[in-house]
């Protein structure tokens, strides 16, 4: 089972060791990937975003610490992005990442104003794609025309019909 979690300072060492890991070992960690990963609160949650944790319990009782983080962050009025999602190499096939996109999803959904949610990622993540795609997520042009500079390792671009979303 997997739990969901609210941010907390405690809990931020996690969202940079998380994220880090995962882009080191496919990328390169850009600057603007190590300004957020080195401020979440003031990145994220103080501009008005929500970063959530994930820990794989057993009948209630936490197996591993945090094992999955994703956000939400503010880009612009109206403009959310799905960034810094990962999962721990250990606990990956658990749900983990579906567990953690469903909540941000559902966090989503329920923030006032959200005009706009997209992602951006690269060809080279087949699997994040995939979980994406199977969310309702759809690629979009105009996202990565917008957007798609922010990263070097960016090109794909997608866009969360929030409009048409289930609730």
């Amino acid at each position: 089972m997997v739990t969901i979690l609210p941010f907390s300072d405690e809990l931020a060492p996690a969202f940079r060791a998380i994220n880090a890991a995962w882009i080191r070992d496919m990328f390169v960690l850009e600057p603007h990937d190590d300004h957020v990963l080195s401020h979440p609160r003031e990145a994220i949650v103080d501009a008005g975003g929500v970063i959530l944790f994930a820990r794989v319990t057993k009948d209630g009782t936490p197996e591993h610490d945090v094992v999955g983080t994703g956000a939400l962050m503010r880009t612009a009025p109206g403009a959310y992005e799905l960034t810094k999602m990962g999962v721990r190499a250990e606990a990956r096939g658990q749900k983990v990442g579906e567990a953690l996109l469903d909540a941000l999803l559902d966090h989503a959904r329920a923030m006032p104003g959200i005009e706009t949610l997209y992602l951006l990622t690269s060809s080279k993540c087949r699997a994040a794609i995939h979980l994406y795609e199977k969310a309702g997520f759809l690629h979009d042009a105009q996202v990565m025309a917008r957007h798609g500079a922010t990263y070097a390792r960016c090109d794909v671009a997608m866009r969360y019909p929030l409009d048409s979303a289930p609730r």
